[in-house]
């Protein structure tokens, strides 16, 4: 039977924190066995601080990990000198230290940092919520974070995004050590989806621009207003009374990318919000958002999101 050792640090995280426990505990084989021993264990086996008003008893201290086939570790929202400076607590180093050679490791959301500051993510693919990805990267520089994706799988390290992307990365697991047949029981029992479409790029809210700032903001506020339209890059400079060159190169420097991958960030966005809110047929939402045509939309929102319209508009739309 595979053994999983849940470490929970203090200020961790409850929803994530009962993942492991729920997921892997409902998996079963033919004969109604369990295929995994779920425990939890704290570092010195107290009592822990949870993120919300209340304090948590665990059964293990951290020699736990030491017995296990795999580690997982869930966000807390108190990593403090981990999460600021990349050092870990001598107690901590040592508990991790302790795990087996060949002991899978998960990192569920922020936990990443934990996975970062213990040497066990350095040149290797890792994600985390996409709010804490690109300070991750800044301060972990040798790891390879991709922000959009629900989680990475690396063989013997394993990340997820925030949240319920944590549900999809142990449902991998157990489809990854047991096959889909099992996953999609778990998932069943669970009442979640067994796979869910694109990444964390649906998830991500983006600002509007100030149409009262300098530079080229009153454009974008002029542009988005007009996304119907077949917008040039001659007309947003003329707008902004700037040459098409001057304009290209205030624009990438104020926005990180150029006038036309930012008009297709706003169309695809606008396309989100009339998918969500209404029942439109595609191609009146292509129009609307000023892709033109239903291919068009599909191309432009799978490349930024990793789905299609109708998968994104099952996720959230109005029956959604």
């Amino acid at each position: 039977m595979h053994r999983i050792g849940v470490l929970a640090l203090d200020g961790v995280v409850p929803f994530e924190l009962a993942i492991p426990a729920r997921i892997f505990g409902a998996a079963r084989d033919e004969a109604g066995e369990r295929l995994y021993t779920v425990g939890t264990c704290s570092l010195d086996g107290g009592p822990v601080r949870a993120e919300a008003d209340y304090g948590l008893t665990v059964t293990h201290d951290a020699s736990l990990l030491a017995r296990v086939d795999t580690v997982v570790i869930p966000p807390s929202h108190d990593l403090g000198a981990i999460r600021e400076e990349g050092r870990l607590p001598a107690a901590l180093r040592d508990a991790l230290a302790a795990v087996r050679p060949g002991t899978r490791i998960v990192g569920i959301c922020t936990a990443a940092y934990v996975l970062a500051a213990a040497g066990l993510l350095d040149h290797r693919p890792a994600t985390t919520h996409w709010r804490e990805a690109d300070r991750l990267q800044r301060m972990f520089t040798t790891t390879r974070i991709d922000p959009d994706v629900l989680f990475v799988d690396d063989g013997d390290i394993c990340t997820s995004a925030g949240v319920a992307a944590g549900i999809d990365l142990c449902l991998h697991l157990v489809r990854r050590d047991h096959g889909s047949r099992i996953a999609n029981a778990v998932a069943r029992s669970c009442v979640v989806p067994p796979w869910r479409d694109g990444g964390q790029a649906q998830y991500v809210q983006r600002p509007v621009p100030d149409p009262t700032a300098a530079g080229t903001a009153p454009t974008q506020a002029w542009a988005m207003a007009r996304l119907t339209d077949p917008l040039t890059l001659a007309e947003l400079a003329a707008h902004a009374n700037m040459s098409v060159r001057t304009f290209s190169r205030r624009f990438r420097e104020e926005t990180g990318t150029t006038p036309r991958q930012w008009l297709i960030r706003q169309r695809v966005d606008l396309a989100r919000h009339y998918l969500e809110t209404t029942d439109w047929p595609v191609d009146l939402v292509a129009h609307r958002a000023g892709f033109g045509t239903g291919v068009a939309l599909r191309q432009q929102l799978h490349a930024a999101l990793g789905v299609g319209p109708q998968a994104y508009r099952r996720t959230f739309g109005p029956a959604a």
